[in-house]
């Protein structure tokens, strides 16, 4: 499992960060599906290149690592019906 220490910032200093893999493996869920609910909730830190309108064709490359707290707080609303 990653730790990350982020210097400076407030929240997420010295806090565990799950990769999409983990969250995969945790849940039964596969790595599409595991992406597509993260990655847009706010405190998940993406990498890559963001997607450029004129290069449809060319594949978008994304490292996401997702914090516990995200991943805690995603479980719970989900386990709450929020989906």
């Amino acid at each position: 499992m990653n730790t990350i220490t982020a210097p400076g910032s407030s929240g997420l200093a010295g806090e565990r960060f799950l990769t999409v893999q983990e969250v995969s493996r945790l849940w039964g869920l596969s790595t599409v599906s595991v992406r597509r609910l993260f990655i847009s909730e706010p405190g998940v830190l993406v990498f890559g290149r963001r997607e450029d309108q004129f290069q449809v064709r060319k594949r978008v490359y994304r490292t996401l690592r997702i914090p516990e707290s995200v991943f805690a707080r995603v479980r719970s609303r989900i386990a709450n019906g929020g989906g």
